[in-house]
């Protein structure tokens, strides 16, 4: 639109004529939104407030009396506010370049005044400080220009042919080419040694690969030898399992032969002795029961026979005291006592035989068979030896 001025956002917009800017300043001062500009009763200018860069070489004399060699880079602006920008107007509106001009130079004496209390050592150690320094005496001189510095920079210190920052340099050139040549020998040792640790774990490589084949290669052989007495052994196991079977039917034959010898030879054998062995038993038992019954007949037939002669028997008594001169001393008691051990006599002998019969065992039965008549005899042997006994007094 005709008449309204906007200033660029690093710019500032100074408008001259008609009322007069802050602190009285010849000009208002625009940043950053536009303004109505009158034509012909009004001027506006611009003044930049971007960044700007200032080099300084300069030869400086350190407090050792060396002279130094020294570059360095200022980055500078216009400050942002009214004042600064007032200030950097009234001195470089017209020609904007003489503040590049104007902040090497400041910067170039003070950077040769604090050169010139410092020593080379400290210049060069201590570079960081050396800027500090100077910022900080050249800040309320540049404040008044309305400039302010962002940063300075040492780029290089030179002595030129004195060879001073060589020499100060030397032992730490040394130090370092000796930490070059420890590290380049460390790095050789570091080397060989990795040499000889890769040679090592490649020799032990073929190691357990020559095993690992060594290995193989004894399964294989020993693969190959199983599969070549597969053959024979399987053979020699079916000759083994005939072997086996013709000696499980061996041994089921011969016992088969055992069973049927047993059947044939042993178990009629004992059928045969455990008849005679019953006969036998049955033959005795019949000739016991025989021989008893034999006796025993016998002891009737003797009982009865002893029997039948009783009579006789207490009359051949009798008869013995026919002779003999008998005193009766009680009368007829007497006489009484008399006839009964007679009796007496007759039944005890008797009763002897009976108990001699029953004593006896068969032989004494068989020899009763041979003569009834021994009885007799004994009974009258027995009959004259207790003739005398009793009550009866014979002279």
């Amino acid at each position: 639109m005709f008449g309204y001025r906007v200033p660029a956002p690093d710019e500032a917009m100074l408008i001259s004529g008609g009322r007069r800017g802050l602190g009285g300043a010849p000009f208002r001062v625009v940043t950053g939104h536009g303004k109505f500009v009158i034509p012909f009763f009004r001027k506006t200018r611009f003044l930049t407030l971007s960044m700007c860069e200032s080099e300084v070489t300069e030869t400086c004399v350190t407090r050792q009396g060396i002279a130094l060699h020294v570059r360095a880079v200022i980055a500078f602006k216009v400050g942002n506010d009214h004042e600064s920008i007032i200030n950097a107007g009234q001195r470089f509106l017209s020609d904007q370049d003489q503040m590049s001009v104007l902040t090497g130079r400041i910067f170039a004496g003070h950077l040769r005044a604090i050169i010139g209390s410092m020593t080379v050592e400290e210049i060069v150690t201590e570079r960081q400080k050396l800027a500090a320094e100077v910022l900080d005496t050249s800040k309320t001189e540049m404040a008044k220009i309305g400039l302010i510095v962002d940063s300075l920079q040492i780029q290089s210190i030179d002595d030129g042919d004195a060879g001073y920052i060589d020499a100060m340099s030397a032992p730490h050139k040394a130090a370092i080419q000796r930490q070059a040549q420890i590290a380049q020998a460390q790095a050789t040792q570091a080397s060989v040694e990795a040499e000889q640790e890769a040679a090592r774990k490649q020799a032990e490589y073929a190691r357990q690969t020559a095993i690992v084949k060594a290995q193989y290669s004894a399964e294989v052989d020993r693969a190959q030898a199983q599969a070549a007495q597969a053959g024979p052994l399987a053979q020699a196991h079916a000759q083994q399992e005939v072997l086996a079977a013709q000696t499980e039917l061996a041994q089921r034959q011969a016992k088969l032969r055992q069973q049927q010898l047993v059947a044939e030879i042993v178990k009629p054998a004992e059928a045969e002795a455990e008849r005679v062995r019953v006969l036998a038993a049955a033959e005795a038992q019949r000739m016991k029961i025989q021989a008893e019954a034999a006796a025993s007949y016998d002891r009737v037939a003797l009982d009865r026979m002893l029997i039948d002669q009783l009579p006789q028997i207490v009359k051949e008594a009798a008869g013995g005291l026919a002779g003999a001169n008998v005193n009766v001393l009680n009368g007829a008691d007497g006489l009484g006592e008399i006839a009964a051990g007679l009796v007496s006599q007759g039944l005890t002998i008797l009763d002897s035989v009976r108990q001699n019969l029953n004593g006896q065992d068969a032989t004494d039965g068989r020899r009763s068979e041979e003569s009834p008549g021994n009885g007799l005899l004994q009974l009258r042997s027995g009959k004259e030896r207790k003739s005398g006994d009793g009550p009866v007094d014979v002279d």
